[in-house]
């Protein structure tokens, strides 16, 4: 009886009685729609060519005698998602670039404009423990150093504890390759007891990092689920610190014997080390970003980092930075010490350049440091669109899970977008041109460093380069600006005996100042200084 009086009523209003979902053109929603509703009919709505209006047409003509329970459209299509929302206000389920999915209604006019503007799913309800703190939720941080092994202590050597947010093997990131490089080198007189939070390690990187340690300690990756906003501490401070694992790194330092700690970067330093390694001084990143956005947000970051990191500085014995500039920035000249970012110059060795073919620009930069992800977007957005119709590629190496970090969006043909590469030296090998297109930076960044070892001339912005010591038209070209970055590229790419005088002039100052031994015999210098000069016998 209630089936046959639904067929009448919709009889009546001219529709047929069963459901049908529409999809607003074509993508990966559409496939995604189709898996979640099985027992539904889904309809792909090809749009026509045009703007919002005539996409809406095509919607109402697809819709004619259909009961439409929901049309599913794409955040990053615009026009498909105005014109889902005009034909079907509160029945169009969004889908963002990760497929996840959000049911746009009045009912939820928050969450719904924060899911339209960009922001993940998993991040639009979450509350702060001092608003809600009945919320189920929470974050999960790690409360025990879980002993990973080692090679054990050596008779005479001094020892060194360091803890970082991230173990140095794989070698995924910048900071990763310095704090590994280091550690190896130092390894050969000092026993090192390493602390580090887990993300992803395979056997053969804890094989590597016993081999070079006398013990390996691992946390679990935290999971921190507060707003960004929320703490009075920058967000990073509080998602790598427990007060467990700070008594419990005390607690095996006292049993090892060890006296001194090294801390590697800023955040890591609620755990009061001896040496407070700044791979960058992270309150200059926010004063940039904050530069260019002038936003409550941006403002906030800055505040909250500069009012943490001059506390940090202040509190440490002795204070590591990558550079010149990065030492007056810390502001405490009495305990402040250069110990500059390194290359493997063996690893990365000169090749001829590749013959022929299509010239190829490289840009390497871990997405989970947020200044890379700035100098992507600059690049994709302000720098490639000027380089149209050119014959070129560019390999962009992003790092582990980059999806995790951006918004992914559809890519020209020319461009492949790599996550984690275990070894990118013949990525610079097949590169013509290496590019840093970086609008935020502080430190001194390894990616320049390789390519400079690798003898492939670098086109870059100022802050790309700074601190390393390269001139504009001997040793890199720099560009300020987004047409002036795309006619470097350019302008390299015809001349091929400036770039390659710039190159091997990147070469032969990368030897002179740059190579790890160097600069470990630096760091080695440091720890034995706070040791009160011990030496190995």
């Amino acid at each position: 009886m209630k089936a046959a009086l639904k067929r009448a009523l919709f009889a009546l209003l001219g529709k047929a009685p069963e459901p049908v979902v529409l999809v607003a053109g074509h993508g990966p929603h559409e496939e995604e729609m189709r898996r979640l509703v099985r027992n539904v009919p889904v309809l792909a709505v090809p749009l026509p060519d045009g703007g919002a209006g005539e996409a809406w047409l095509a919607l109402r003509r697809a819709a004619r005698g259909r009961r439409v329970a929901l049309c599913a459209a794409r955040v990053d299509d615009r026009r498909a998602l105005l014109a889902a929302l005009a034909a079907f206000p509160f029945r169009v389920l969004a889908f963002n670039s990760r497929l996840e999915r959000h049911h746009v209604h009045w009912r939820e006019p928050a969450a719904s404009l924060l899911f339209l503007a960009g922001v993940p799913r998993d991040r639009i309800f979450l509350r702060p423990r001092w608003l809600a703190p009945w919320k189920r939720d929470r974050s999960v941080l790690p409360r025990e150093w879980r002993p990973q092994g080692g090679r054990g202590f050596r008779a005479g050597r001094p020892r060194v504890a360091v803890v970082s947010p991230y173990l140095p093997w794989p070698q995924a990131h910048g900071g990763a390759i310095r704090i590994a490089n280091l550690l190896e080198k130092c390894s050969e007189q000092f026993d090192i007891v390493l602390f580090g939070f887990e993300d992803a390690q395979t056997p053969d990187d804890y094989g590597r990092m016993r081999r070079i340690c006398a013990f390996v300690y691992a946390a679990d990756k935290p999971r921190w689920r507060e707003p960004r906003w929320s703490t009075l501490l920058p967000p990073e401070a509080c998602e790598f610190y427990s007060p467990e694992l700070d008594a419990g790194l005390r607690r095996l330092m006292q049993e090892h014997g060890v006296t001194l700690l090294q801390a590697e970067y800023t955040q890591m330093a609620r755990y009061r080390p001896d040496i407070l390694v700044e791979h960058d001084v992270t309150w200059d990143l926010f004063a940039q970003v904050h530069a260019r956005r002038r936003s409550l947000a941006s403002w906030w970051d800055l505040w909250r980092w500069r009012r943490f990191e001059r506390k940090a500085l202040q509190a440490a014995r002795r204070i590591v930075v990558m550079s010149a500039k990065d030492a007056a920035l810390a502001g405490v000249p009495d305990k402040t010490v250069i110990i500059p970012n390194g290359v493997d110059l063996a690893r990365f060795r000169p090749a001829p350049e590749p013959a022929g073919g299509t010239p190829e620009l490289l840009f390497v930069g871990s997405f989970r440091h947020f200044p890379n992800v700035r100098a992507f977007l600059f690049l994709l957005g302000e720098v490639w669109p000027r380089l149209a119709g050119r014959r070129l590629r560019l390999t962009v190496v992003a790092g582990p899970q980059p999806e995790l970090y951006w918004t992914p969006r559809p890519l020209d043909d020319r461009i492949a977008l790599l996550g984690y590469v275990a070894d990118v030296q013949p990525l610079y090998e097949r590169a013509t041109l290496v590019l840093i297109p970086t609008v935020v930076s502080a430190g001194t960044n390894l990616k320049a460093l390789e390519a400079m070892a690798s003898q492939r001339a670098i086109v870059s912005t100022p802050s790309g380069v700074a601190g390393l010591g390269l001139v504009h038209g001997e040793s890199v070209w720099l560009a300020e600006s987004a047409d002036e970055f795309a006619a470097g590229i350019l302008r390299l790419l015809e001349d091929a005996p400036l770039r390659q005088r710039l190159a091997a002039a990147a070469r032969r100052y990368a030897e002179l100042h740059y190579g790890w031994e160097a600069i470990a015999c630096r760091q080695m210098d440091l720890w034995r200084e706070l040791l009160g000069g011990q030496r190995k016998e």
